[in-house]
């Protein structure tokens, strides 16, 4: 009976989750040169990436599958469930989870080629999982509705122009939000995120959602995620990045599951991953690559890679996945 759940979770978790690839009828899909990614990346990041890995190995068949963090694990549990994996790797930012899988005994240690040119933001690296993009998160504003920008993060959390009209994401389906609350928390006390609360900021459903009203003038400004953000930018949205000193750095990792059924394939995609043309399409979508050697676009007003691991503010990611839970639940009880 546990088995038949798990099955239609899954099948109604693929509904919800977008699809890069649709090839669900092909026979195939069940080939050896296929490769199938989970990831919380949105398409104007991770469609780049698939069509450069694609261009260099046009034998290897993609699927790729896009949702929030939190709708990705609980598919992989289903999955779980159900005794097979269909994922060879998974790429998101919400790093606790990363932990937990490898304590779980789900992922394969592999260090990428070329890993001595990366810039390394976890002092436990063992290669059970690397990072592939050093995401960073900002005040985003609208700059219809917001002439000054803010001067740090206690402004959006005092000042009358923000009440009632700052957005954060849901924690609960959203890996960078909940590492951003994570990082607000540790460096400011759970005080600051009940005075956020107190001024009226809103939960909203997804990164990308929150990003959206605020564009759209419903919100006023919002905790927004730097790629998604410079994707609205690059459309014509009237928004505006603006990075306090206190520097939100979420690392992306990316890692192959030990019980991959493309395993050789997920190699090959996280050593694409990590060379410089790949990394140019980090940075070109708007968001920190884990390389130096990299050019930065500068219409984004991006730290460069260096800065943004030296400044972002530090946890230790054990404790994070310790207190996840209880995090969450208190965030929830907040912002009912």
């Amino acid at each position: 009976m546990k088995k038949i759940f798990a099955l239609l979770m899954i099948c109604a978790l693929i509904l919800v989750t977008g699809c890069g690839n649709d090839n669900t009828a092909d026979p195939a899909k069940n080939s050896t040169n296929k490769l199938v990614i989970y990831t919380s990346m949105k398409e104007s990041l991770i469609g780049g990436i698939v069509e450069g890995f694609k261009a260099k190995y046009p034998e290897i068949e993609v699927d790729w599958q896009s949702a929030g963090a939190g709708k990705i694990m609980a598919k992989l549990e289903a999955e779980r469930q159900s005794g097979h994996l269909m994922a060879d790797i998974i790429w998101t930012s919400e790093v606790p989870d990363f932990y937990q899988m490898k304590s779980d005994g789900l992922l394969e240690q592999y260090q990428p080629a070329g890993f001595d040119e990366l810039l390394n933001p976890f002092d436990d690296y063992d290669g059970s999982f690397t990072a592939a993009r050093l995401g960073t998160l900002g005040i985003v504003v609208n700059i219809n509705k917001v002439t000054t920008d803010p001067a740090g993060w206690e402004t959006i959390a005092t000042d009358p122009l923000y009440k009632d009209s700052f957005g954060i994401a849901d924690p609960a389906l959203s890996g960078t939000a909940f590492m951003s609350i994570a990082l607000l928390d540790k460096q400011f006390g759970w005080d600051y995120i009940i005075r956020l609360h107190d001024n009226g900021a809103i939960k909203s459903k997804g990164s990308g959602r929150v990003v959206d009203d605020t564009a759209d003038g419903v919100l006023n400004a919002c905790l927004g995620v730097d790629y998604i953000t410079a994707g609205k930018i690059d459309k014509g949205a009237p928004l505006r990045m603006i990075y306090p000193h206190e520097l939100l750095m979420v690392p992306s990792p990316v890692a192959i599951f030990k019980d991959a059924d493309h395993k050789d394939n997920a190699k090959k995609f996280v050593d694409y991953l990590m060379t410089q043309e790949a990394q140019q399409k980090v940075a070109d979508a708007g968001t920190v690559p884990v390389r130096r050697d990299v050019t930065m676009p500068e219409h984004y007003n991006l730290p460069e890679p260096e800065d943004a691991l030296a400044n972002g503010i530090k946890v230790n990611y054990s404790d994070v996945l310790a207190n996840k839970d209880e995090l969450i639940k208190k965030f929830s009880n907040l912002f009912k």
